[in-house]
């Protein structure tokens, strides 16, 4: 039996903790906060989408950072596992549209409370209220830690401090200063799952406007480099919902002078249909008004810039409307392009792009390939995802191996 250390009592250190503890191993969570789970209480807008009903290969497929990394992690703990796991803990769940799960609750606070159960159900003890300040180590092996009430002394130790988003969950970089004191690499840090501002202001006019079913395409360099399908929000300062935030994620290395995103409003029909269901709209409506008329086909608020695009007037006839401004038009609502300006900050993303260097952990154990005896796992690690449920199991995977490697 190993004395086992796990700083951070998030996702990734709970399902840790639980797996270190199956194994036999006394573990010990240290947790800055009063209680479990402060992050996952507020994801999914307090509902917790805690992973995504798809196999290994399309998980990996929506992995941003490092994939290939994860292989072996979400090989021990898939999705499929994931949902097994919490269902034969008590907990019932749902799949919602996109393939996204979810407690049926809808409560993320009984998410927290069954990995809870499943821990203190193996014995770990937890320490509540007590911050680790260092990692201790000899001759490059792992030998303890510090913290603000006590030092310890243990065989091994995981740290899942998380990233630096959400700074009032607890996030506040801790294990990014652990890891480079013990001599490893920090992937430079940026958000990741967060708005984007949009250069001009005709955003404004649209603020509060929802789109369903429609497509984005993301350029770089004027290149297309991933499509997305889904939804997406217009709000105070340029665009968010699901769609945006995966593209925030693929973008946020690169320089965004050079990235635009061009909205489909209307991607189940092609530029023919399109032009068809138009003229059919503009012969029915002969005699009224153009912003009028498009009232079937989009939504209210996005017609006045959709027509200012088009150098049409709101008030001009339908039946003196050219072929030529029939195409702009048609043009504009297949290509509804937008300038990125800049990312929303650390704390309103939802994810912490970058960390530590995957290169100096063993992908199949989580263990420092540079300190014996200590691991890292979840969002402290350079590794991200797209929205839909995948950065959960991302935390739920790591944490599961690296727990689970811990044998004697």
């Amino acid at each position: 039996m190993k004395k086992v250390a796990v700083v951070g009592a998030g996702a990734a250190g709970l399902m840790a903790a639980y797996a270190a503890a199956k194994n036999g191993n006394e573990v010990t969570v240290f947790e800055k906060n009063e209680k479990c789970g402060k992050k996952i209480y507020i994801t999914g807008k307090g509902r917790c989408n805690l992973t995504h009903d798809c196999d290994e290969q399309e998980f990996l497929q929506n992995v941003v950072s490092n994939p290939k990394f994860m292989t072996s992690a979400i090989y021990n703990l898939s999705p499929e596992k994931t949902m097994r796991f919490f269902e034969n803990g008590g907990l019932k769940l749902k799949t919602e549209r996109g393939a996204r799960v979810f407690p049926c609750s809808d409560k993320a606070s009984d998410v927290s409370k069954c990995l809870e159960k499943y821990c203190l159900n193996h014995g770990v003890n937890f320490k509540f209220n007590e911050n680790v300040t260092k990692i201790t180590t000899l001759n490059s092996t792992l030998s303890g830690i510090i913290t603000d009430k006590a030092t310890y002394l243990f065989d091994s130790a995981i740290i899942c401090t998380g990233g630096i988003s959400y700074p009032l969950t607890g996030s506040t970089g801790d294990g990014f200063r652990f890891a480079k004191e013990v001599g490893h690499s920090v992937i430079p840090l940026t958000q990741g799952l967060c708005g984007l501002e949009i250069k001009g202001d005709f955003y404004k006019n649209l603020q509060g406007l929802s789109l369903k079913n429609v497509s984005l395409s993301v350029n770089y360099d004027g290149k297309c480099i991933k499509k997305f399908f889904g939804e997406m929000l217009f709000t105070h300062y340029g665009v968010s919902g699901p769609m945006i935030l995966s593209a925030s994620s693929l973008i946020n290395r690169k320089d965004l002078s050079k990235v635009s995103l061009s909205l489909d409003l209307k991607p189940a029909l092609d530029r023919e249909q399109l032009d068809a269901r138009i003229l059919r709209d503009f012969e029915k409506n002969s005699n009224k008004a153009v912003g009028n008329c498009l009232k079937e086909l989009l939504p209210i608020a996005i017609i006045p810039e959709i027509l200012k695009r088009s150098a049409l007037n709101s008030d001009k006839k339908v039946n003196s409307v050219t072929k030529d401004e029939r195409k702009s038009l048609l043009t504009n609502i297949k290509n509804f392009d937008m300038l990125v300006s800049s990312l929303r900050g650390f704390d309103e993303s939802i994810v912490t792009c970058g960390g530590v260097d995957v290169n100096q952990i063993n992908p199949k154990t989580m263990e420092s390939k540079l300190i014996k005896g200590l691991y890292f796992c979840g969002e402290v690690l350079d590794l991200d995802a797209f929205t839909g449920g995948f950065n959960l199991q991302i935390a739920f995977s790591t944490g599961f191996t690296a727990g689970n490697s811990i044998k004697d």
